[in-house]
């Protein structure tokens, strides 16, 4: 547990970095956030809101790394939570396993949280999965995941195994659904499982300063449901029709899986995600994109 406010540095200020960085930040604590694109480090400069400090640098590269440890304070946390820019398996290995390990070795952080995914479960028939069941994805960048946690899990780190993360501005099945892509891809019977960013945000949080916490959690919300399902709840708010049924995508970043994410690990320790499932947070998406009609009350 951070018994003091010890200083965050966020590797990947993305869709989710940015969120994490906010929320310690408005917490008390000194952050520091990490991106490789400058356009990135200038917009975030000029939010007028932005409470962090951000800095540019690159983790596959050790020299710059090393140049970013004299702008560092002697001592800090890591929030690994970097992005591969839809890469392969070689932009995997770079940034997700040899990048951590370039950190840990040259900057020797307090501690570490590295952020995975649960496309690390390869399971394909809607089983129940938890943090025991077994990892053994055909994905070869799930493979490169699963090598980068062991890193971090020998470093005596935390990894966190996101499901699908969705929020404001974002929810890839959301907009489908709206510009009529969507599908009910071979029937829609496939196990989706979903997270909210702020919920996701909240749960590194909690990791990082409410326990001595070890090991791997998966990050997850509490109603694991089917494609068909996730767009009958949509049809249902919105009173439009399902959409029609249409081949698989075997291309997916996840891989063709089915399976039910357990968040009951994490949830033990005092976590409870605020939005447990899609449905409960389908309005906000919505009335974000002014896209609810009038008569529905939020």
């Amino acid at each position: 547990m951070l018994k003091e406010k010890n200083p965050i540095v966020v590797l990947g200020c993305g869709f989710l970095g940015r969120a994490v960085a906010s929320l310690f930040s408005s917490h008390g604590y000194s952050v520091f956030g990490l991106t490789r694109h400058p356009r990135t480090q200038e917009i975030i400069e000029e939010n007028a809101a932005s409470s962090y400090s951000i800095l540019n640098g690159d983790v596959t590269d050790c020299s710059s790394l090393e140049l970013l440890l004299e702008k560092l304070p002697a001592q800090f946390s890591v929030i690994y939570s970097v992005s591969s820019g839809r890469g392969g398996s070689d932009a995997y290995a770079s940034i997700y396993r040899d990048g951590l390990s370039h950190v840990l070795k040259i900057w020797k952080p307090r501690r570490v949280l590295f952020v995975s995914s649960t496309s690390v479960y390869g399971q394909v028939h809607g089983e129940l999965v938890d943090e025991t069941s077994p990892t053994l994805p055909e994905s070869p960048t799930s493979r490169i995941l699963l090598e980068a946690e062991q890193i971090a899990l020998r470093y005596n780190g935390l990894v966190a195994r996101l499901s699908g993360i969705y929020g404001p501005g974002r929810s890839i099945l959301l907009e489908k659904f709206l510009n009529g892509t969507a599908v009910l891809e071979n029937g829609g019977d496939r196990f989706l499982n979903q997270i909210h960013r702020d919920d996701a945000a909240r749960a590194l949080f909690f990791l990082l300063t409410e326990g001595e916490f070890s090991g791997i959690y998966n990050v997850t919300d509490d109603t694991p449901a089917t494609q068909r399902t996730v767009y009958a709840w949509m049809a249902e708010v919105l009173d439009k029709p399902l959409p029609n049924i249409g081949p698989a995508d075997l291309h997916k970043k996840r891989g063709w899986t089915s399976k039910r994410i357990s968040n009951e690990k994490l949830k033990s320790t005092g976590w409870v995600p605020n939005f447990r499932s899609y449905r409960d947070a389908l309005p906000s998406l919505l009335k974000e994109r002014k896209a609810l009609p009038s008569e529905i009350k939020i």
